[in-house]
């Protein structure tokens, strides 16, 4: 039996949700069409969701790779980039594009534009919503692809999958390894942190709240709180009701975040390879510290900027190289889950 507590966490996450979607809604005269291809969108096609600036350099391999994996069409926003990403999405056959030149803070981050893009369009839809440097993964993804994946989901009674991201850097300080479009990311960022991630879950929302890395360890050993969050659920069967709530943290209503099982056994989970440090990343922090758009209290993250800005160099010893999903698998970072 439920108690009054429980009750009234309840009766608040609903009026949350309704909130939320509201102001996505509110928000719809900030999106200007640039190419909309959604009427090409059928009945069974995985949209991938996403807001995008400045991103020319990474556009091509998110692409493709998440093309690979069997994302039919994409729905993205551009917010005021000038390097050419506009011009390069509009040319893409399978991508919807829309403009704004509003607030990436005011809008939540992006995400009053991606609930309301979702309720839209991904209604019935798995929807895979990530950002233009997180590349999914998951057991079994060179062999088996996100139809595979989200049928047995399907057929589990599953309408989400959870997924950590992981940080992704070279060997040596980020702007001594140049990357050029089109190229595999995974090929200049080729080591990650194995462990010294910590993990707990939240309520009254009940979502895991996981940090660490090397962004954890480098930039906020002395306040680990306010390291970056790394957990995710990035892909879900939508309806127009659902809203996420702290980027893709987490969402409403509750149950979407039970991505862990209780039990005792494993649910199954994946990666997001986060290719944020490339060389890129050194000239890109000074504009993102100028903008203060990417945080809450901008001006406590100061310092983590800074630090970018030095030309980091974040691998130690006890560094794994990336290589195949199993090794992933092994070190306990995704799981199968019964999919076998």
């Amino acid at each position: 039996m439920e108690t009054p507590a429980r009750l009234l966490d309840a009766y608040r996450l609903r009026l949350k949700r309704r909130r939320l979607l509201w102001q996505a809604w509110r928000r719809r005269g900030e999106l200007t069409p640039v190419s909309d291809r959604t009427a090409a969108i059928r009945r069974d096609d995985i949209l991938c969701f996403a807001t995008v600036r400045n991103e020319a350099v990474r556009l091509p391999w998110f692409l493709d790779h998440h093309r690979r994996l069997g994302v039919a069409q994409f729905l993205i926003v551009d917010n005021g980039s000038d390097d050419g990403t506009t011009e390069f999405l509009r040319a893409q056959p399978d991508v919807s594009l829309w403009s704004t030149q509003a607030s990436y803070k005011a809008s939540r981050f992006g995400m009053d534009w991606m609930v309301l893009l979702l309720a839209r369009y991904g209604h019935g839809h798995w929807c895979l919503t990530v950002d233009a440097d997180e590349l999914l993964i998951y057991p079994h993804w060179d062999s088996r692809d996100l139809r595979a994946l989200t049928g047995w989901l399907d057929g589990q009674g599953r309408r989400m999958f959870g997924a950590m991201m992981l940080d992704l850097y070279p060997k040596g300080p980020v702007a001594a390894h140049p990357y050029r479009a089109g190229e595999d990311p995974l090929a200049v960022l080729e080591w990650f942190d194995p462990s010294g991630y910590g993990i707990r879950v939240q309520e009254p929302m009940g979502n895991l709240w996981i940090q660490g890395g090397p962004r954890g360890r480098m930039f906020f050993a002395q306040e680990p709180r306010r390291a970056p969050t790394l957990n995710k659920v990035p892909l879900v069967k939508w309806h127009w009701r659902y809203a996420y709530v702290n980027s893709t943290h987490s969402l409403l209503p509750p149950p979407l975040n039970r991505i862990y099982d209780t039990d005792g056994g494993e649910a199954p989970s994946g990666l997001l390879l986060h290719t944020k440090f490339l060389h890129t990343v050194v000239d890109r922090a000074a504009e993102e510290k100028r903008r203060g758009e990417h945080f809450s209290n901008s001006a406590q993250y100061d310092r983590y900027y800074d630090a970018l800005a030095e030309n980091p160099d974040f691998w130690i010893p006890q560094s794994r190289r990336l290589t195949c999903w199993r090794a992933l698998e092994s070190l306990g970072l995704m799981s199968r889950g019964g999919w076998v």
